[in-house]
Formats: C-alpha cells, structure tokens, sequence
C-alpha cells in the first residue's frame, strides 16, 4: 500500500537571474516536536565501532578519519535511545557499512548488482559465507550478531528491505548514467527505498528483542505510519544535505529540493520551503495514523507501541544528529541549527 500525498501549494516560484548566496532552512527542530533521547551506551559503542572499522572494513587512514568523524556510533545512540550495547553496536555497525557501500556503489567503484549478492548471502549465512568483499565481509561480521537474537520475522524483514535498497541503488546508477531526470512522484517512489530506512526500522523490532507478525507489518496503518516517518526523515535529510550535494552537482539523482526545482519551476528557496512543508504534513500523517491503530491483542499492542515508539524516536533522532554530523556542515553545524541560514557552496567545475 502506497498511500497518497498531497502536496502543499507551490507560493514561491524563480524569477532572479542570478543564484542566491544564501538560503534560510525551514525550522524543522521545533516543527517536530517529539521528545529527543540520546542512548547511555552511545559513547563507549561509538569507540567500538570506530575499531570494528578498523578490525573489519580494514579502510586506510584517510578513509577511515571521514567515517569515523561521521560518527555512526552517535547516529545510532539518537535513533535508538533503549538499546543495550550490544544491539546497540550491530545497529551502528550496520549504519557504518551502509555510509560505505553507499559511497562506494555511488562512485562506481563497487558494482551493485556483485554487492547485492554477495552482501545477501553473508545476510543470510554468515557463519559459512566467505568473502573478501568489503561490503559482504562487514555484512557477515554485523549479520552474525544481528541473528544471535533476530526473531524469524525481523529476520525475513530486514534481509528482503536490503534487497529494496540495493534494487534501488541499481536504478539510481542506471538512471544517473542515461541522464534521467525524475519526476516528483517516481523520485518519492525511489526515495523511500533508497534511503536505507526500511531495514533501519526493522532494527527497532531487534533492539527490543519483538518480532511483529506479519499481519501487524502489513496492516495499512503500519505501513502509513512507516511511510510517513520514512518520509519525514528522508525530506529532512535532503533539506539539510542539499548544499553538500549540489556543490558536487549530484542533487538531482538524490534530493527531493532539486527535484522541486526543477519539476515545480522553484527557486532554492521556494523548494525549501515547500519541503519543509511536506516534512510538516508527514508528522501529521504519522499523527493521524497512530489514532487510528486496531487492537491486536494487549501483549502484542505492547510491542506495537514500542515499534512506533521507535519510529518516533527516528524522526526526532536523526534530525538533531545531521546537524550534530560534521558530514553535512562541517563545524558550523550548532550555528546554522541556531540560525537556520545556509550560505550556498560553489559548484566544483566539471573533470
């Protein structure tokens, strides 16, 4: 079930002849106005993670300091605050190995199609899949740990919403290649796998050790209120990565601002206010359906209620951590959280 969006009205179009220098960032912080949680644990696994990188991903010095000063280990803390540390290091472990490959199947430097089966089958059988495949190895090494406590659910989960992910990868390269440009519709359609989120909230189930039944996950509340939370967590990122990106002019295969701009005909300011408005209407979305959850019984509406816990605690979680992530704003990150106001990178020439 996919459920319908309606888009808020379009009120600022482009009529300057020149770029802008600057632009302000919708105030999504107060917009959403969930309780902020940081894990206890978020520290020490952080470390744990940072010598998993070295111990497993084996990265050179200088691709290592750009993932450890990204802090996956900080991203999980925020995003799941009731985690052990245990569970809690598999989450950023996974987090971690998604930021890799992502940037390495991006780049072409890792083929997708030979990632995606190799990283499967270590998701599958990691104690009897061998691999020297960067991104498979670190799947074997996390999917290890992952199955010690996974009920059979969560597993089938998270395994079939990786593969979402990868199929979308796979198009988004095939796109970028023959230049196709995206409509706002299909690159939302797009957006919602290739982000990662879906497998990142079957985690939610794994850290609190529940395993839903089939017939909870595929109720269309649930899923409107996976869709939303998705929603409202990629629209944020794509709100504050979109300076990063179109300075490396990548925007329009990845970011929903640039797909604004160039399907609705609006300036960057425009495009940010209109997706600010839709990270808005997704928390209301995500509102409304949570009203309206059926009763499956009380000890599984218990763990229905931690799932959509958890599905909060990600809208929230992630928010704070991309400004906290010197990934997206380098050390100005407080200041712009503060302020809201973006000065527009210049866009690297052209090899």
């Amino acid at each position: 079930m996919n459920p319908t969006i309606v888009f808020p009205t379009v009120t600022h179009t482009t009529t300057l002849d020149c770029e802008p220098s600057q632009f302000i960032l919708p105030d999504l912080i107060n917009d959403c106005h969930y309780y902020f949680r940081q894990n206890l644990h978020g520290y020490a696994v952080s470390r744990a993670s940072d010598q998993w990188l070295i111990d497993v991903a084996r990265l050179v010095e200088h691709e290592l300091r750009g993932y450890i000063e990204m802090d996956a280990g900080r991203y999980a803390a925020v995003c799941y605050p009731d985690a052990d540390a245990f569970h809690l290091q598999v989450c950023s472990d996974f987090f971690a190995w998604g930021f890799i490959l992502d940037d390495l199947m991006e780049y072409g430097v890792v083929d997708v199609r030979g990632a995606l089966e190799s990283c499967i089958s270590a998701l599958r059988d990691p104690i009897n899949f061998d691999t020297e495949q960067l991104g498979a190895r670190m799947c074997k090494s996390f999917g290890s740990r992952f199955r010690e406590t996974a009920g059979p659910g969560c597993t089938k989960r998270f395994i079939h919403r990786i593969e979402l992910y990868f199929a979308a990868v796979a198009k988004q390269v095939d796109d970028r290649a023959k230049g196709n440009m995206y409509d706002l519709q299909s690159f939302i359609a797009l957006r919602r796998d290739l982000c990662g989120l879906k497998p990142s909230f079957t985690l939610i189930e794994f850290v609190a050790r529940i395993d839903l039944p089939d017939e909870v996950m595929s109720h269309p509340a649930i899923v409107a209120l996976e869709y939303a939370a998705n929603d409202h967590v990629c629209w944020a990122n794509d709100i504050v990565s979109y300076n990063k990106e179109q300075s490396q002019g990548d925007a329009h295969w990845q970011n929903l601002v640039a797909v604004l701009m160039h399907d609705r005909g609006l300036d960057i300011q425009g495009a940010m206010n209109h997706t600010g408005q839709m990270c808005k209407d997704a928390i209301q979305r995500f509102e409304s359906n949570r009203a309206i959850l059926p009763s499956w019984g009380e000890e599984v509406d218990k763990q229905v209620a931690i799932y959509v816990e958890g599905l909060q605690n990600w809208m929230i979680g992630s928010l704070h951590w991309h400004f906290n992530s010197p990934r997206y704003f380098g050390k100005d990150g407080h200041a712009v959280k503060r302020d809201r106001i973006v000065k527009l990178l210049p866009q690297r020439p052209s090899v």
